[in-house]
């Protein structure tokens, strides 16, 4: 385990932010003020509508991104859904480890064709 992977373990709420870094400014200051602790009221609605319209991905305006996307706004209010939530982003910064990255701060051997230099 690298020093990177002590640090993901030990706050899984910093790899969160991390990856909501990548989304658009507007959709970030969205999901910032839904994840604040006073915003559980429209959370929790939020993450049903969602998972809804998950499940409604045949239809032209929907599609399955609202699906985990509910799962993860209502893993900040159900703990069993938190411990999925940690599990999901392990598997998924083993896979994609460059969407967790500072945003502008790309190693060598990470940029696509440069991993003969690192």
């Amino acid at each position: 385990m690298t020093y990177s992977d002590d640090i993901a373990y030990a706050d899984p709420e910093r790899r969160l932010r991390r990856l909501l870094r990548r989304l658009p400014s507007r959709m970030q200051a969205i999901t910032r003020w839904l994840r604040k602790p006073a915003s559980r009221w429209a959370r929790l609605p939020a993450g049903i509508l969602l998972i809804i319209g998950g499940c409604l991905a045949i239809l032209p305006v929907f599609g399955l991104w609202m699906f985990p996307l509910g799962l993860m706004l209502l893993a900040d209010d159900i703990p069993p859904l938190r411990r999925s939530r940690d599990r999901a982003l392990d598997w998924l910064e083993r896979r994609r480890p460059h969407w967790f990255a500072a945003a502008g701060r790309l190693r060598w051997a990470e940029k696509p064709g440069d991993a003969a230099r690192g």
